[in-house]
């Protein structure tokens, strides 16, 4: 069995800190609130599948909705918005 190794923050680093606490936060939501882990192995194998997941396919909205390791989708143009037009009639015994 590993063992578990503690990993200092550096001096004046407060950023270091919010990025794992943001990690550790998505984490437990998004996985381990939702699964039935029989054991330590079993652990193992959801975090790494998590871990790339969250690398490699989870939209960050820091990143513009890219992923880490995803690079950002360029802009193709100026985006063009196109004018609906909606018509609205009464209906006989609808919601009023």
């Amino acid at each position: 069995m590993d063992e578990i190794q503690t990993v200092l923050t550096g001096i004046r680093m407060p950023r270091m800190s919010a990025i794992m606490e943001r990690w550790v936060q998505s984490c437990r939501h998004e996985l381990l609130d939702r699964c039935l882990l029989w054991n330590e192995r079993h652990l193992q194998h959801a975090l790494r599948e998590y871990e790339q997941f969250y690398n490699r396919h989870r939209a960050h909205q820091a990143l513009a909705q890219a992923a880490p390791l995803r690079p950002v989708r360029q802009a193709q143009g100026p985006v063009r918005w196109q004018l609906v037009r909606v018509a609205a009639h009464r209906v006989r015994g609808g919601a009023r």
